[in-house]
């Protein structure tokens, strides 16, 4: 079977491969396994070129507004007018197109970060370019019962078909005070994720100040950054975070809760918002 060929069960996001499955003391048996798919992703701004990602090809509009939102390129949907998939031979071209005025300030912010190098593939040019010194500190946010975590987490678990399928991918929630996902995001990158569900609450009218986020990961500066970005007051992760995250979580005032799992957190900033 070839990798393209899917089962009607089988989720977007990941497809059949053959694979042979290796039993100690039984002999080698031919099968087939789910996999995650990732491809290459340009995103490519009123014609111009901007940046290339491995993103899981589903949700790409949400992905598309989110990443535009928390990399500072556009301050809300409205800056967004119009998000056009082209799906290559060697990857997806997202042709976005914004406001002139935002047109006018990437073009700018282009030119101040010309011939700085940088991986081409983590959505960023340069350490400058994260920009960590103009994020704004978070709203206030609601008070949260440390149950409404640990709820949080069981919750984002059972809404990750791609995830149980391949176990390759990662999640993002966004989660009402007491703890419920309302909107869930997969990808195989743990930022496209988070990405994602930016976009899904831009698109969905919803104030992330309103609750929280809960991710599938360690709670990277990225994560951190792209959170606070978007405005939610509290990052709930299932992994552990790492010192610059925690020391840009605390100069924004964001609550970051690390290795969230059954009936524990771990607590590395202030946390008021807790009761």
């Amino acid at each position: 079977m070839k990798p393209d060929d899917l089962d009607p069960s089988v989720p977007a996001g990941a497809g059949l491969v053959p694979a042979w499955a290796l039993r100690v003391g039984q002999p080698v048996r031919e099968t087939q396994e789910a996999v995650v798919d990732e491809e290459p992703v340009a995103i490519e701004i009123n014609g111009i070129s901007h940046a290339v990602m491995l993103v899981s090809p589903v949700d790409l509009e949400d992905f598309a507004l989110g990443f535009m939102l928390t990399e500072g390129l556009i301050e809300g949907a409205a800056d967004l007018l119009d998000v056009e998939a082209e799906a290559g031979a060697d990857g997806i071209v997202l042709h976005v197109s914004v406001t002139a005025r935002r047109e006018a300030d990437f073009k700018t912010r282009r030119r101040a970060l010309s011939g700085r190098t940088g991986c081409g593939l983590c959505g960023v040019e340069s350490l400058d370019q994260l920009a960590l010194a103009d994020l704004d500190p978070v709203p206030a946010g609601p008070a949260l019962a440390v149950e409404a975590l640990t709820r949080a987490m069981r919750a984002l678990a059972a809404r990750q078909p791609l995830q149980r399928l391949t176990g390759a991918a990662h999640a993002a929630a966004w989660c009402r005070p007491d703890g419920e996902a309302v909107l869930v995001r997969e990808d195989v990158g743990r930022h496209n994720a988070l990405d994602k569900l930016v976009g899904a609450l831009a698109r969905a009218g919803l104030a992330a100040a309103g609750g929280f986020v809960a991710v599938t990961s360690r709670a990277s500066v990225e994560m951190v950054h792209k959170a606070a970005s978007a405005g939610a007051p509290l990052l709930a992760a299932v992994s552990a975070p790492t010192r610059r995250a925690v020391a840009l979580a605390d100069r924004v005032g964001l609550t970051l809760a690390g290795f969230v799992r059954a009936a524990r957190a771990t607590i590395y900033t202030p946390p008021e918002r807790l009761r």
